[in-house]
Order: structure tokens, then C-alpha cells, then sequence
């Protein structure tokens, strides 16, 4: 994994990808806790190629999740990044801010302080027009943080998620993005 764009808040370093990262991101992604949101709990191999799929993002369009470690504290405590919504629907194209944590890293406001630095990154540095955000209504410890980042809930844009199965209780997304400037 190479070199990118690396960067900092008060606490954290949004960085590339190390291959020593992989092992810490397959044991958040195998946390059942940390998964419940999700579909299921990635293999090591699952997990791996979300990470060379990350890896890829950074070389096609110069942004993706970065990995976050907690400056002269741990070497990584999950990710927080921006990619471009890889599924259709009323909102594509767009590009989200997201985040997975390891949860013994939560309750910290890591995520929140990441996610505005990245979304800075994004709308000042790249020249994005918007960056939206959206997870399962049952998810309320990501919607809090959308909520802290400034963003709205857009009613209007809630959406059956492609990538789930009809009928599955996870299919249902709430939608968030920030506020438009008249």
C-alpha cells in the first residue's frame, strides 16, 4: 500500500493503509458488536479484500477511508474516509463519509473529530459538492455522529439499499446530508 494524502486532527492521523493494519481491521470486522449493523462478519480474507478495495479507491480518485490511528497511541483504531456510493439510487453519484471503529475505541468522539476532517478534506481540498451520509435507523450511534457533523436527515432520500435482500431487516437506510447554502 503506498503513500497518499495523510490527515490530522488534534488526537488523530487519518493515514494510508499499512499492511500491519490488517490484522486489527479483520478482528473489528469479525466483532459481532462492532457488525451489527452490517449483514454479516467479514472472513480474514473478506476483510482483506475490503482493504485492497480501499487501497484501490486511493489510486483511482486520491480519497477513500483512511485508516486512524490515536497520535503516540494506538496504531489503528479502525477507519474513517470518504468513497464515492458504489450502488445506484435516487442520490447517486455521491460520495459518503463513513466510518468503522473497533469498540473499545467508541464513546472517545474519534469518530466525529475524524469524519470532519475528512469531510473538509473532501468539499475544500477535492471540491466536492456535497458529501451525504446514511446507515439503518437502528443504528443511532452513526446517526448522532452525522447529527454532530452538521448534517440533516433528508427524509425524502431514504432508500431500500441495493445491496441487501428484499425483506431483510437491514434494507431499510435512513438518509443525512448537509444542510444546501442558498
Amino acid at each position: 500500500m503506498v503513500d497518499g494524502p495523510t490527515l490530522r486532527t488534534e488526537r488523530l492521523v487519518l493515514r494510508r493503509w499499512r499492511a500491519e493494519d490488517l490484522a486489527p481491521f479483520a478482528a473489528l470486522n469479525a466483532d459481532p458488536v462492532v457488525m451489527e449493523h452490517f449483514q454479516k462478519m467479514l472472513s480474514r480474507e473478506e476483510s482483506d479484500a475490503v482493504a485492497s478495495r480501499i487501497d484501490a479507491e486511493f489510486e483511482d480518485c486520491g480519497f477513500s477511508f483512511w485508516a486512524v490511528e490515536v497520535s503516540g497511541g494506538s496504531p489503528f483504531i479502525g477507519f474513517v474516509g470518504l468513497r464515492r456510493v458504489p450502488f445506484i439510487a435516487p442520490f447517486t453519484p455521491a460520495v459518503e463519509v463513513g466510518w468503522r471503529l473497533a469498540r473499545e475505541h467508541w464513546g472517545h468522539g474519534y469518530v466525529t473529530e475524524a469524519a470532519k476532517e475528512a469531510v473538509r478534506f473532501g468539499l475544500e481540498d477535492v471540491g466536492l459538492d456535497e458529501v451525504v451520509s446514511f446507515t439503518t435507523p437502528d443504528n443511532v450511534r452513526s446517526w448522532k455522529v452525522m447529527e454532530r457533523l452538521g448534517m440533516v436527515r433528508d427524509a425524502t432520500s431514504d432508500f431500500e439499499h441495493p445491496n441487501v435482500p428484499i425483506g431483510h431487516h437491514l434494507r431499510h437506510h435512513i438518509f443525512y446530508r448537509f444542510p444546501t447554502v442558498a
